[in-house]
């Protein structure tokens, strides 16, 4: 299975590096802007058209934190011992994107958001989970920047004279596209309008790039905590650069070679901001349920007494500081259709916190639930797996997100199938219309992943990546004999 396994991959990935080849095959007549814009990672900008339904902080929550780190952003430089670097971490479903977000559209409306890059392991372009594009993402939110025309004046003249800077290696990037253009335009004013701040989030969702060489049969696999301390290794180099002019803040959780990095190689430069009850999430997550709740209400013509007192206490002692429980809870009482009050007391019936010391408890019991709920759980399962798991393959079964359209036309064995596998799931996953041929499927939140890979966690409802691999080798399999039949 394994030969037909590489050749099945071979045909999607090795399908996807021609066609990127020819992409950035750029013509000499195209302008340094255009250039640069065919490197970077649109979908990674906070203000995407891809990150439209993105998590945000509502009014009023999670004030405590975002004002630390605008502070921070903004006066940081009159603290007792001044850091470069803020480290927002925290565990899955903590709320950090949504936090990031926030931020980054306040500072946005400040004028101090110099760039941002969101990478994405699970949902939007294949581009946002790679290293490759972040520098030019950078790099071309600098040149749009009307406050830094000199900077961007440097940045396209770098790229005038080495067009071949995209190839190269992040130190090399992040010197010839943003340390020589800030260097180069330190004497000229006015430094005072410049903005303040670069925001990488999910820097733990960079996967690993993988490259072909000819000459080695067996060529050794890249890790993606590699790629990320490289990430990690250069934005260090710039915050200790005298002449970049930035304060960078990078969230992610705090997995063991992110956490020992910021530990051991960046301490002096750095400032942790862990995501604990320091915060107050519970206070915040009892406005978040109010306002769903709110909502629920006003559709469903419920009293202003529902649910009682003791049930929104009971939900979050079940979330134990995880925004995503309330949030899944949110989205599958206002999109399940069904009786509110029977939704919540399905909710209320599983095991919450106090009957397991695992904090993930109520939450995979949640999921577990609504997965349970589909028409076909197994094959519901079995999808997800293909689409979103990473585990096997270091990406998805189709070598990169594809598009709804494509997904349905790989796996559906007839027409309409993909709706009956992901009926009553569409508070875990966003399914695009069958009229839009361009969106992907997205999961709200990476923790889904995480529940799906790990056995201990989804128990019975865990598929072992070889029959996952099977069922897309077969499909391939199928749709070949199909298209040898039809010529």
């Amino acid at each position: 299975m394994s030969s037909i396994l590489k050749n099945a991959h071979h045909v999607n990935v090795r399908g996807n590096i021609v066609n990127n080849h020819n992409h950035y095959n750029v013509s000499s007549s195209k302008s340094s802007v255009e250039k640069l814009r065919e490197h970077i990672a649109a979908g990674a900008l906070h203000n995407s058209a891809e990150r439209y339904d993105a998590p945000k902080c509502l009014p009023e929550t999670r004030v405590a934190v975002q004002d630390e780190v605008v502070s921070w952003i903004c006066d940081g430089d009159s603290d007792d011992e001044p850091k470069e670097i803020m480290w927002l971490t925290g565990p899955a479903g903590s709320g950090k994107t949504a936090i990031m977000g926030s931020v980054a559209t306040t500072c946005q409306g400040k004028g101090t958001l110099g760039a941002s890059h969101f990478f994405s392991s699970f949902s939007g372009s294949a581009t946002r989970r790679s290293k490759r594009f972040l520098v030019p993402t950078l790099a071309y939110q600098l040149v749009q920047n009307k406050a830094m025309a000199q900077v961007a004046a440097q940045i396209l003249s770098a790229i005038e004279d080495n067009p071949a800077i995209f190839e190269q290696n992040l130190e090399v990037q992040l010197d010839q596209l943003i340390l020589e253009p800030l260097r180069t335009s330190q004497d000229r004013p006015p430094l005072a309008g410049w903005p303040k701040v670069i925001l990488i989030d999910g820097l733990d969702e960079c996967g690993a790039d993988q490259y072909q060489d000819a000459t080695q049969s067996n060529p050794l696999s890249r890790s993606r905590e590699g790629d990320q301390i490289e990430i990690l290794s250069i934005l260090k180099r710039a915050a200790s650069d005298p002449d970049f002019p930035f304060r960078i803040v990078i969230a992610s959780r705090p997995e063991h070679a992110i956490k020992r990095f910021f530990t051991d190689v960046a301490k002096s430069l750095t400032r942790e901001l862990f995501l604990d009850e320091k915060y107050n999430p519970d206070a915040d997550m009892a406005l978040f349920l109010e306002s769903k709740f709110a909502n629920i209400r006003r559709d469903s013509h419920l009293p202003s007494s529902w649910p009682r007192e003791d049930v929104r206490r009971t939900l979050i002692a079940n979330a134990s500081g995880q925004f995503i429980y309330v949030a899944t809870v949110g989205r599958f009482m206002e999109g399940s259709g069904g009786n509110p009050d029977e939704l919540l007391k399905q909710v209320l019936r599983l095991p919450g916190f106090e009957a397991s010391t695992d904090a993930f408890a109520p939450l995979d019991a949640l999921y577990t639930h609504i997965l349970n709920s589909s028409p076909d759980p197994p094959l519901s399962i079995l999808w997800l797996n293909l689409i979103f798991r990473e585990k096997y393959l270091d990406t998805n079964a189709f070598g990169a997100p594809a598009s709804a359209t494509c997904v349905r036309l790989y796996l559906e064995s007839y027409p309409g199938q993909a709706s009956h596998v992901f009926r009553n799931l569409n508070s875990l996953v966003f399914t695009p219309p069958m009229e839009d041929g361009k969106s992907q499927y997205h999961l709200y939140h990476k923790s889904l992943v995480d529940f799906l890979q790990e056995r201990s966690r989804s128990r019975n409802l865990y598929i072992e990546s070889k029959v996952v691999l099977e069922h897309f080798v077969n499909r391939y399999l199928h749709l070949w004999k199909e298209a040898q039949n039809a010529l």
